[in-house]
């Protein structure tokens, strides 16, 4: 006899990504799927002198269970940061670390999502927050995404239905690679004064940017009625699992509960680790690496897609973060291409299951922080054979 799984489980799919993450684990594949850092940036030594340090000085409370809202010089070292950057007035008392940015998103929809409840979400959106959010059986409404960040005109169609969440990613959205404009940021905020919607801000790309001017958080513009999501995966260790929410008290009460319930508190080894590794170095010189490294794979990649792509291909052409976004002409199926692709040996995310109501089966996500230029130009001239082969097919 089959268990009698949960009704909620069955408005949730596997995550397409990680699925696909098995077929590329083949090294001979020139895979632009997963959602990778490089390795190469890691800051190995670095991180194992802090790991000794913190084993030397504190090793066996860094081996004891710890507070739920996380190790408080750590949650100082974020707060900090966020003054320095954006001059906002954030206390510590006011972020809970979480095991990723992604178990943010798990609490958030625990405390907030009834079946049924509106979540608006952008269009495409990020696809571990349609997991995450599923679980609790949200109605989605989705907003159009343009160049500049979201169709106000949609935005505000949807506020008026009184939805209780609004997640966005306004750095280098992914699955896009879009950022919203800082007068697209403004916009939000004003709309968003004057509804009852509690925006969620997720932003693990932000500090990504290798041209152009930084833009403050929607935050800056809203202050009140809004959440703030970060993480320390994209420019230190994502193995660490090391996120964080900012949240005012009365959402932070809320937020702790439910943490005790799922995990007590996030590693504490891993939070004191971190917390040495960023006192005793240099995070902003190691964020300006990161961002030489991927400013130049970005360019590789554009320039390989123009050399290689037939023109009724587009791509766009983000200012920082991790991903491309490639639209094929109208009527292509871009998972039908994955199989081929595959084939060739090299792989990529079809865009599909980033639309939360269905669409962009013309659509892919591709990666280029976890590859050097020339894997980049050798897999992107696979893959552009291989839709060169694909149109030709369906155009005889």
């Amino acid at each position: 006899m089959a268990p009698a799984f949960a009704k909620r489980m069955s408005a949730v799919k596997r995550s397409f990504i990680r699925e696909i993450l098995k077929v590329t684990a083949d090294p001979s594949i020139i895979s632009f799927a997963g959602g990778l850092p490089s390795p190469e940036l890691f800051p190995l030594e670095d991180i194992a002198r802090a790991s000794a340090d913190t084993f030397a000085s504190r090793g066996r409370a860094a081996l004891q269970y710890s507070t739920t809202e996380g190790y408080p010089p750590l949650r100082e070292f974020i707060a900090g940061r966020y003054r320095e950057k954006w001059g906002l007035d954030i206390k510590p008392e006011e972020i809970l670390i979480t095991t990723g940015s992604q178990q943010g998103l798990d609490l958030i929809g625990k405390i907030f999502l009834d079946p049924g409840d509106g979540l608006i979400i952008e269009r495409p959106g990020y696809l571990g927050a349609i997991q995450a959010f599923s679980l609790f059986e949200p109605t989605f409404l989705s907003i159009p995404l343009l160049e500049d960040g979201p169709d106000l005109d949609a935005l505000a169609a949807a506020l008026a239905t009184g939805p209780k969440l609004y997640y966005a990613v306004p750095n280098f959205q992914n699955p896009s690679g879009l950022s919203y404009s800082e007068e697209k940021r403004r916009a939000v905020a004003e709309l968003l004064r004057d509804s009852s919607t509690l925006f969620v801000e997720d932003d693990p790309y932000g500090e990504l940017r290798f041209r152009g001017r930084h833009l403050p958080p929607v935050r800056s513009f809203l202050r009140s009625r809004s959440l703030l999501l970060g993480s320390f995966s994209k420019v230190a260790a994502p193995g660490f699992r090391i996120g964080w929410v900012v949240a005012e008290k009365p959402v932070m009460d809320k937020l702790v509960t439910a943490k005790q319930a799922a995990d007590l508190h996030t590693s504490t080894l891993t939070q004191r680790i971190m917390w040495r590794h960023l006192t005793d170095n240099d995070l902003d010189a190691h964020i300006e690496r990161i961002r030489q490294r991927y400013g130049a794979q970005r360019d590789a990649m554009v320039a390989a897609i123009e050399r290689h792509f037939p023109e009724t291909v587009t791509c766009s052409k983000p200012d920082g973060g991790m991903f491309l976004w490639v639209r094929l002409p109208e009527g292509c199926s871009a998972l039908d291409l994955f199989d081929k692709a595959v084939t060739r040996k090299v792989a990529f995310v079809p865009g599909a299951p980033f639309y939360a109501d269905g669409g962009g089966k013309n659509t892919m996500r591709l990666n280029f922080s976890n590859a050097d230029p020339e894997r980049i130009e050798e897999g992107i001239k696979r893959l552009g054979e291989c839709i060169r082969e694909f149109l030709d097919a369906r155009a005889a």
